[in-house]
């Protein structure tokens, strides 16, 4: 049986059916009730709190680890988590990182999230840890605006990153648990190309066929706005990575070419498959 946190998220809700499709027993994880595959056992619980997670993790032979909002703010202890997986029979864990890990290991949150993996590759547990940068379904965040105004709000409109779809972290993520080859590996994921918050308006004007006006937003606008959702230390780091993206974090990685063998999906593919939020 695999386990599967932030089960009905862009990465887990895909991640969860990809493995029920190929005869995977699951049991999808989140704070709340949520529909799930058929066959799919679903449970509630909350990753703050390792304790209560002793019934979700029973009988699992992986876990697939996907931290919570909150578990990224100053003073959370999500090392728990690992030591509770372990304490529970499970042999292998594939945790979804931050390419800021690697990028800007001095971030506030980073540190956190490090701290993570190196509690990780000590476990003694099989594992995997995957690096994502920008999400192509951060979008979302504009799709109220573009619904009701045509409008994408956004900062630093001319300055991009590779973002990455998050149904390739999830087919990802599908072969590193199920697959030994990749035990002890470190992925970066990333998209085909650097685009823009204007160039992903356009993508998404497309995919409507209809006009969309990109507004950009002051960093202090963006991250108002972004700390209604998360901690605001995340929000900081976010943010100075999309205004002032180093190297590493406009790298276009190989690593989704290299396990699934094809290449990243587009923000264009992205945004068509994903339209009926915007409309």
């Amino acid at each position: 049986m695999i386990v599967v946190t932030g089960a009905t998220g862009n990465v887990g809700r895909v991640l969860t059916r990809t493995l029920a499709e190929v005869g995977e027993q699951v049991t999808a994880v989140s704070r709340h009730a949520a529909a799930v595959p058929d066959g799919v056992r679903h449970l509630a619980a909350d990753l703050a709190e390792p304790a209560g997670l002793e019934p979700v993790l029973t009988g699992a032979k992986a876990l697939f680890l996907l931290l919570s909002g909150d578990l990224h703010a100053v003073g959370a202890s999500p090392t728990d988590i690992i030591g509770k997986a372990a304490a529970s029979g499970v042999r292998r864990v594939v945790l979804l990182s931050s390419l800021g890990v690697a990028s800007r290991p001095f971030g506030t949150t980073r540190l956190a999230m490090r701290e993570l993996e190196d509690a990780l590759r000590e476990s003694g547990l099989d594992w995997v840890i995957l690096r994502p940068g920008g999400f192509a379904s951060n979008a979302l965040w504009w799709a109220e605006s573009v619904r009701a105004h045509r409008v994408v709000p956004a900062p630093f409109g001319d300055i991009g990153v590779p973002v990455i779809d998050p149904a390739d972290i999830a087919e990802v993520a599908a072969v590193c648990l199920l697959d030994d080859q990749h035990t002890g590996g470190v992925y970066e994921l990333t998209g085909p190309q650097v685009i823009t918050p204007r160039q992903q308006t356009e993508a998404i004007a497309a995919a409507l066929g209809a006009p969309v006006r990109f507004h950009e937003l002051t960093r202090d606008e963006a991250k108002a706005a972004m700390a209604e959702s998360m901690p605001a230390e995340l929000a900081d780091d976010t943010l100075d990575i999309l205004g002032s993206p180093n190297p590493a974090e406009l790298r276009v990685s190989p690593d989704v070419q290299r396990i699934l063998g094809r290449a990243p999906r587009s923000f264009a593919d992205w945004a068509t498959r994903n339209v009926t939020a915007f409309r």
